[in-house]
Formats: structure tokens, sequence, C-alpha cells
């Protein structure tokens, strides 16, 4: 297979991490709508890049660590700019921004204290992505067509914050037992 399409999943993810900022500046900059189509097309890249990557088999080392980083960045980014505008309340970016950071200060930790923690996907933080991703897809659907659904989005700001501190706790619980498996090994 040709080197070209062996890397077309990282090149998509590529385009994806371009989203991010150009996501933030859209909406700093009044343009909602557009924000929105640079949204859902950072969605479909994620969804083609995952299925050529597993249907070809066309994942790569590269691509397993910037998948995930392309997704973190547009999130972060979409969450900061939304909280910036007074879209998105502040307690939620912070919630969501705090997961994030602990989870990785967390893996780090536990490669420093040489913890027997093995980092995977949980399906609770499947699902806290996916609320995460709902929610800013309902801003940004109220934003660019001038909805007024303030109970709607308030809402939808309940669940994505308890799935993310969910999420959050799993993964706590994680750290939890990798540190008490290591204390015992020692």
């Amino acid at each position: 297979m040709n080197r070209f399409l062996r890397n077309v999943p990282n090149l998509l993810t590529g385009l994806r991490l371009a989203c991010a900022p150009a996501l933030a500046g859209l909406l700093l900059f009044g343009q909602e709508r557009a924000a929105l189509a640079v949204f859902v097309f950072a969605g479909l890249t994620d969804a083609a890049d995952g299925w050529l990557a597993k249907r070809f088999g066309l994942a790569t080392r590269f691509g397993r660590y910037l998948d995930p980083a392309a997704d973190k960045l547009l999130m972060l980014t979409a969450f900061l700019a939304l909280t910036a505008m007074g879209a998105t309340p502040l307690w939620l970016t912070a919630v969501v921004i705090g997961r994030d950071f602990v989870i990785v200060s967390a893996i780090l930790l536990a490669k420093l204290m040489e913890l027997p923690l093995r980092v995977a996907p949980l399906p609770i933080g499947k699902l806290c992505t996916a609320a995460q991703v709902g929610y800013i897809a309902l801003v940004l659907v109220v934003l660019a067509f001038d909805l007024d659904w303030p109970q709607i989005s308030a809402f939808a700001g309940v669940v994505a914050g308890a799935f993310t501190i969910a999420s959050w706790l799993a993964y706590a619980q994680l750290w939890l037992r990798a540190a008490a498996r290591g204390r015992r090994a020692a």
C-alpha cells in the first residue's frame, strides 16, 4: 500500500486539529453558523479516520496519539470559546478541563511512581465524550439558529457535567487501585 493511502487517517486527523482554532475564531467573531459547520466537519473527519484505520488496517502508532489529541484540542477550544462568549457556564468548562488535566497528571504520576496503571478508555469515558460532544453541538445549534432554549441548554450542561464527573471518579478509582497494588508489590 502506498505511503499516501497509509496516512489518509492521519491527514483527516490533521484536518480536525486545524478545525479547533478555526472553530474558536469563528465563534469569537460571531460566525456561529460557520462554527457549527466546522464542528460537523470535524465530527465527520473523526468518524472517517476511525473507520478507515480500522476497516483497511491503516492505523499507525502516530495516529493512536494524534487522534485523541485532536479530539481533546477541539473540545477544549470549543468549551473555552463558548465560555468566553457566555454561552457555556464557567463551572462546566472548569469540570471538563479539570477532569482532563487530572487524568493526564495522574498518568504521569503513576509512571513516575512506577505504578501498575493500565491506561485504556473506559465505557464511562466514551459516554462522557458523547455527552460533551452532544452538549457542544446543541449549544452551537442554539447559537447558529438563534434559538431560545435556555432550559434545554442548561439541562444538557448538567448532563454533560454529570457524565464528566462520573468519568473523573471512575478514572480516579483506577488510579487508586493501581496505587494500592503498587504499595503491596513494594
